[in-house]
């Protein structure tokens, strides 16, 4: 009976944060991160906002969690098998590329979330970086350095300008109207071309 009672507190406590989770994006996108005090938060999730510091330590613990689960980098995780192995990463490299590029044009709040943190000095963003950091070099460190060697650092350089090149071009196509270098990028032609050249520049490098 106490097992019970223990497991539904925790499902009930589960999707309280979950609530509070999705109170923050609602707010994120309709009236920006002015908008995130722990009244409204609390208000949009439908709970007492007791639970923010109860679940949370805070809001800005709070916001810090949704942050952490909005970043593309720091949720990947890397895959034991064969193929990262024998092909030194290539495929996983590729797939991560590809899939972050959809990624973040889709999630209009993990762009806000990356402008915040170019603008604003605020330690979660800065957790976040480094998180993000640190996941990224278990990645190399056990995947793409054994494989390059004396090129690891390169081909880290190269990753870095791939990376903040698909930030940079998602972020434009959903905040301005016109073309990049002639492509479209809200399209599936002009999409496809930027692909078509993430898959090219991952082949190259490798070869």
């Amino acid at each position: 009976m106490e097992e019970e009672t223990a497991a539904k507190s925790l499902k009930n406590k589960e999707k309280s944060k979950q609530k509070f989770l999705h109170a923050v994006e609602k707010i994120l996108h309709t009236k920006g991160f002015s908008g995130l005090k722990v009244n409204d938060i609390a208000r949009t999730a439908g709970l007492d906002k007791k639970l923010i510091y109860n679940y949370f330590g805070g809001k800005d613990g709070l916001i810090d969690e949704y942050i952490r689960s909005q970043d593309f980098w720091s949720n990947v995780k890397s895959e034991s098998g064969g193929s990262l192995v024998n092909d030194g990463g290539k495929k996983f490299s590729k797939a991560m590329l590809l899939s972050q590029f959809d990624y973040i044009f889709k999630n209009k709040n993990i762009q806000k979330i990356l402008l915040w943190g170019l603008v604003e000095n605020r330690k979660s963003l800065k957790k976040l970086a480094s998180d993000r950091e640190e996941n990224g070099a278990r990645l190399f460190e056990s995947i793409t350095d054994p494989y390059f060697e004396e090129n690891a650092k390169r081909y880290r350089a190269i990753i870095a300008l791939l990376i903040s090149g698909i930030y940079y071009l998602d972020i434009y196509a959903n905040t301005n109207d016109c073309t990049f270098c002639g492509l479209d990028l809200k399209s599936v032609a002009g999409r496809s071309e930027i692909e078509n050249a993430i898959s090219f520049l991952i082949d190259k490098t490798y070869e």
